[in-house]
């Protein structure tokens, strides 16, 4: 083990639990005071245009960045021993600390353009660590990330662009113009667009489940508290402006199918990771779904709840996978619990979080966030979704239980069943304690006063009955054999169209990007092997060849030729004396 390295991790998470300490210390400052604090720095002055460099300090900036610095820095340490057999892990730990800072600059800006620094600085430092592993799948995976990301980046562009004839970039000065500007709507509809692509919302949800080619500590961030969530943030910083329009009403929409079809096909995904990546989705969609209904307070509050069991859940599945010999299959796993007890209690009790158990961290906010939908006056579409998903997201967690810890364990032959790792447990404790109580103290903090719903006593229970409908299909189905009740009622013939997120990948992705550059590779190997070639490298190339072959064959001795150049000249001559 490389001694530098354990020595940049070590600062790296000292660092970063300081600095979550403080948060901690100021949020609760500014909290109990009703303080911001806004800050400014002007950078150049343009006519009556001025660039400024802006922080905005207020209570939910610094609870968001506790909560990332103390993700970041519990998958910092974690990756001392994760990723310890790889070489050059100074550059790992660096572009980890890279993508935190991203997103930090992204938490304080109430400047488009700082905004845009941090926003971009995600994409870019998210595809270098999506490339890691340098194979090929790696590099589609990166690809499709950064590209799909990149129309959110292009998008808050053009919002800067637009916000120029306005004479300053800074949002929260035009919350109350923007309700009533047209012009202002065009923004508003462009930050929808690229908080959906962040989010990956429908059309943009392919690349979500691809980004799993990352390292697993990588993706434990990236799927809690920082690349995913920064749209949902965006659009809770936007909040204001974007309630009662046609546009949210739409995100409704649209937020609700991505969450119905993430829970859907993670029922048919046997890779492990990808399965927790379908549950991200879900989640994001949850989110987005209550923002549009304009709860802004409610969706942050599921943020954070969601970050810590989400980050926890990733870091189970990557101790799983090392034990399995990098296997992801979770066919191949079973009775798991046996070997690594103590990360399987860690694996469940976040999993209970994600399905909503009562008194976990999930269970304070996905039960205010149901009822509310009960309480609002959205139609009946609206609320079968919500419910269904529900329903869904115990559903893929029981049956992810049954296949890792209660069924037969499965791979012929295993090399590397061994006791935890004692640095991955002390990284995985810390986010179990934050699962168990970051609900409730959450509640305490956001919520100035306890909110009275008052709903009948079946729609009460509808969470309930869902969840329990969920778990007992997932049950059955991670029982079920596939094989033999393939001429009878439980089918698997839906499993391409479910398994393939609704063909998206294929629409989004292959669809678009496939001819374009099939097309452009035609193209350029056509100017490459064409014109350009043959009178640049091969041309010359060739010339040269011919006239080194007749020389050589020239200089070689031969008599005849000596011979045919003798008569050749004296015949010359002879001309000449003709003439």
């Amino acid at each position: 083990m490389n001694k530098n390295f354990f020595s940049i991790c070590f600062i790296s998470f000292f660092f970063l639990f300081i600095f979550m300490m403080l948060n901690f210390f100021f949020m609760m400052y500014f909290i109990m005071n009703n303080m911001i604090l806004f800050l400014e720095w002007e950078i150049i002055s343009f006519n009556s245009l001025s660039v400024v460099m802006s922080i905005l300090l207020d209570w939910m900036s610094l609870l968001f960045m506790m909560f990332v610095s103390l993700i970041s820095s519990v998958v910092i340490f974690y990756s001392k021993s994760y990723m310890s057999s790889e070489l050059n892990l100074s550059r790992f730990i660096i572009l980890v600390l890279m993508f935190v800072f991203s997103m930090m600059l992204l938490i304080i800006s109430p400047n488009m353009i700082s905004i845009l620094l941090g926003w971009d600085g995600l994409g870019l430092v998210s595809y270098c660590l999506v490339i890691y592993y340098q194979n090929l799948k790696s590099y589609n995976a990166g690809m499709l990330t950064v590209l799909s990301n990149r129309i959110g980046d292009v998008l808050i562009l053009l919002v800067i662009s637009w916000m120029m004839n306005f004479g300053s970039w800074n949002y929260i000065f035009y919350l109350e113009i923007m309700k009533n500007d047209y012009y202002m709507s065009i923004v508003m509809m462009m930050i929808i667009l690229a908080a959906m692509t962040k989010s990956a919302q429908i059309p943009f949800s392919s690349w979500l489940p691809a980004a799993m080619a990352a390292p697993t500590p990588v993706s434990a961030l990236v799927h809690s508290s920082t690349l995913v969530t920064a749209g949902v943030y965006l659009l809770i910083r936007f909040n204001i402006l974007l309630i009662d329009s046609l546009g949210f009403k739409m995100l409704l929409l649209i937020s609700s199918l991505t969450m119905f079809m993430a829970g859907i096909s993670a029922n048919y995904e046997f890779d492990l990771k990808k399965i927790i990546a379908l549950s991200t989705l879900s989640q994001l969609g949850l989110m987005m779904s209550i923002l549009s209904m304009g709860l802004p307070l409610l969706a942050f509050f599921h943020l954070l709840t969601h970050a810590m069991f989400k980050a926890l859940l990733f870091m189970c599945a990557g101790v799983i996978i090392h034990m399995m010999n990098d296997i992801q299959d979770i066919r191949f796993m079973g009775g798991v619990s046996i070997y690594i007890p103590m990360t399987c209690l860690c694996m469940n009790i976040s999993n209970m979080a994600l399905c909503g158990v009562p008194f976990l961290a999930g269970f304070y906010s996905k039960d205010l966030i149901l009822e509310m939908v009960s309480f609002s006056n959205f139609n009946f579409l609206i609320f079968l979704l919500y419910y269904l998903s529900t329903g869904l997201t115990v559903f893929y967690s029981n049956r992810l239980t049954m296949y890792l810890m209660i069924n037969d364990y499965n791979l012929l032959s295993v090399y590397n069943l061994y006791d935890e790792d004692y640095i991955m447990i002390k990284s995985m404790l810390v986010l179990l304690f934050m699962s168990i109580m970051s609900g409730s103290i959450l509640m305490w903090l956001i919520f100035y006063y306890p909110s009275m719903i008052y709903l009948p006593f079946n729609l009460k229970l509808m969470v309930i009955y869902v969840s329990l409908m969920g778990a007992l299909l997932g049950y059955f189905v991670s029982n079920m054999n596939i094989f033999s009740f393939n001429k009878h009622l439980y089918t698997y013939n839906l499993s391409m169209f479910l398994c393939l997120m609704w063909f998206m990948p294929n629409l989004s992705t292959y669809g678009l990007s496939y001819y374009f550059l099939n097309y452009s590779q035609k193209l350029s190997k056509n100017i490459d092997f064409g014109w350009m070639e043959m009178y640049s490298g091969w041309g010359m190339f060739n010339i040269m060849k011919n006239y080194s072959i007749f020389y050589s064959v020239y200089q070689m001795n031969n008599f005849k030729i000596y011979l045919f150049s003798f008569i050749m000249w004296i015949m010359c001559f002879l001309f000449l004396l003709m003439i």
